[in-house]
């Protein structure tokens, strides 16, 4: 987690790297494909509703690195977007281990007039009190975008997977499990074994290529464990230099899901995975 900055808002704000455009822009073409099937659960016709939920939401706001460029947070993309998709989330929520960001994204929500919640706690902590108030009978979406692995605790994937209707877009550390898998392989007590649950007792030092692929297979087939399979698209975003920075891809139960993040998953020209 970086320093906060002043934003040009003057609300704080954070430096991200131009990649982060890159999910912004899948996150939007998500919420956008799913349009049609979201304003089905949405007053006046119905009242089952559609939040959004974010538990790494950082301050909304980002300048981009070494540039004058300043972009929304993925909650306030989110939000924007259902609007302009005429879908609007009924409930907006949002967490994040720091109370100046919670308190950052949540005003900026409210100037842009969105029912927000915000949950200051970890995400781990934050997952249960955001399932419990997401709309048990409505259409959700959690993005999941944290630092590095050892912050998606698996309990978090376990928590939201218990709404009935939910997908979930993930960000996987490419980058954290290219340079530190070795390291917890060692390891007495390793930070994975919270992402990946048992994973040492699979997983066992090959060629470094096999061992990742070995790994990130076992962390989706536990996934697949909740009832939230996951994609078999994933989408990697690289970095200036080319470098594997992380993957994107879907949990969801429901087929249709994994339709429309196919499609716009492949539509778009970064690599696909790669280990």
């Amino acid at each position: 987690m970086g320093k906060l900055i002043e934003g040009d808002d003057g609300l704080p704000a954070e430096i991200v790297g131009k990649w982060a455009k890159d999910k912004h822009d899948l996150l939007r073409r998500y919420i956008d494909i799913t349009k049609s099937a979201r304003s089905k659960y949405l007053p006046p016709d119905n009242k089952g509703g559609a939040a959004y939920i974010d538990l790494f939401c950082g301050p909304g706001r980002c300048q981009i690195e070494d540039t004058s460029e300043w972009i929304d947070g993925s909650p306030i993309v989110a939000w924007r977007q259902s609007v302009a998709s005429n879908s609007p989330f009924t409930r907006v929520i949002v967490g994040d281990s720091d109370q100046k960001r919670v308190d950052a994204c949540v005003t900026r929500l409210k100037a842009l007039g969105a029912p927000v919640l915000g949950l200051h706690g970890t995400a781990k902590d934050t997952a249960f009190r955001a399932r419990k108030s997401a709309p048990v009978y409505g259409l959700n979406l959690a993005f999941l975008d944290p630092y590095n692995l050892e912050s998606l605790h698996f309990d978090i994937i376990e928590a939201l997977a218990k709404i009935p209707r939910i997908d979930v877009l993930v960000h996987f550390s490419a980058m954290d499990l290219q340079r530190n898998l070795d390291v917890h392989l060692l390891a007495e007590d390793s930070a994975f074994d919270s992402f990946a649950p048992g994973w040492r007792d699979v997983v066992h030092r090959r060629s470094v290529a096999r061992t990742r692929e070995d790994f990130f297979e076992y962390w989706r087939n536990l996934v697949g464990t909740t009832g939230a399979y996951t994609s078999k698209d994933v989408r990697l975003i690289t970095g200036s230099k080319n470098q594997r920075l992380y993957w994107l891809l879907l949990a969801a139960k429901h087929d249709l899901a994994h339709k429309f993040w196919s499609a716009i998953s492949r539509s778009t020209v970064q690599g696909s995975l790669d280990l």
